[in-house]
């Protein structure tokens, strides 16, 4: 953790837990009626992933991403408040890696995603990115509730590396 006082990582953060159930055929990012939301435990999750952050000086870039998802917005929001947000609409896109899509769309969406993360974060900052998880073998790979994956960023073309997984039981 303390390597994380000094900047220069990118947390991509699984939203904190959900209601158990799916998002409604056709739902709506403008009505969370038709989405999974966040659960009470959730929003204690994000609640506590915020505080242990602030507690621990990490220091965060402004603005924090997060997917069009209001489960993804409201924990982005209850960890760091909505001023601090910003939805991403690229992070929907990681969302559809776990329905079908042909080989080609697949690879775009993680072309991009490399992109992301290979970028370094403002000086002497974090960088969060509030996501969804990932179908095993693409992306991050599995990533628990509320779980972080920590990336080590090398700079644009040059990829980057998983330093550390993160469970929240390990955050608190």
């Amino acid at each position: 953790m303390d390597g994380l006082r000094n900047g220069g990582y990118i947390l991509y953060v699984r939203h904190a837990e959900a209601n158990v159930g799916e998002d409604l055929p056709g739902f709506s990012f403008g009505n969370c009626l038709t989405q999974r939301n966040l659960s009470n435990n959730g929003r204690m999750q994000a609640m506590m992933f915020g505080e242990y952050l602030r507690r621990h000086s990490i220091p965060i870039a402004y603005p924090v991403l997060a997917s069009p998802f209001c489960r993804a917005i409201e924990t982005a929001n209850l960890a760091f408040g909505a001023e601090n947000v910003q939805i991403s609409p690229f992070l929907f896109q990681l969302y559809r890696l776990s329905g079908v899509l042909s080989e080609f769309e697949r690879e775009i969406i993680l072309n991009a995603l490399g992109g992301m993360l290979e970028t370094k974060p403002s000086f002497r900052n974090n960088q969060v990115i509030i996501g969804h998880n990932f179908p095993r073998g693409d992306g991050l790979g599995d990533i628990p509730d509320m779980g972080t994956v920590i990336v080590e960023p090398r700079g644009r073309g040059r990829g980057y590396t998983i330093v550390a997984r993160i469970s929240f039981n390990q955050w608190v």
